[in-house]
């Protein structure tokens, strides 16, 4: 009896020590594949004009930071340069899930929101939201520093995205967007911040 516990209880501590061995290999490989580390003053949702985001394998500098407020649901969008002439923004929603999407600007898109599905470049997006909201900006926007934001958002497939964004009375700004996951990005903060 006594040899049969014995055995019971070393098979327990292997198995205890096969699981912490795995999850420990789990999380040094996540790192490795390009998990990054959280950014010392709390990952994008807290970049600022100046800091650096690496996303996958392009670097872009942020220019300006919009804070947007509907109800009680907020988002923030960081303009961002990588030297291209193309703009550029990375939205983040902190919901249930982190959701990051990285846009790029259509400045010749002839397509105008509304409508149920929407034909783009070859792909079609069907109405997701609408909406308005309250904005606040600092950074180089070309913007007043606050106002309101309408918009429409449109998704296909998993990852694609399509906004129709107009702030104040302007017209609408159209941009393509794909979702990304946490890995893809790398927050590089300005010297100051550290």
């Amino acid at each position: 009896m006594d040899a049969l516990v014995t055995s019971l209880v070393a098979a327990v501590v292997v198995l205890a020590v096969a699981v912490i061995v795995v999850r420990a290999r789990r999380r040094v490989t996540s790192r490795a594949a390009g998990q990054p580390a959280e950014s010392p003053r709390g990952g994008p949702l807290r970049l600022t004009p100046g800091d650096r985001v690496r996303i996958r394998e392009r670097e872009y500098a942020v220019s300006a930071t919009i804070r947007l407020v509907e109800g009680d649901w907020s988002w923030v969008q960081h303009l961002l340069d990588d030297d291209s002439g193309t703009r550029h923004r990375l939205s983040v929603e902190d919901g249930p899930e982190l959701e990051l999407v990285l846009w790029t600007a259509e400045p010749g898109a002839t397509v105008t929101p509304g409508a149920p599905t929407i034909e783009l470049g070859g792909r079609r997006y069907t109405w997701a939201e609408t909406g308005q909201a309250r904005y606040t900006a600092i950074g180089e926007t070309e913007l007043p520093s606050t106002g309101t934001m309408r918009y429409h958002d449109y998704q296909s497939g998993g990852a694609a995205r399509l906004s129709f964004e107009a702030y104040g009375e302007e017209g609408w700004r159209v941009a393509r967007g794909e979702l990304l996951h946490p890995a893809d990005l790398t927050i590089r903060p300005t010297p100051d911040a550290r």
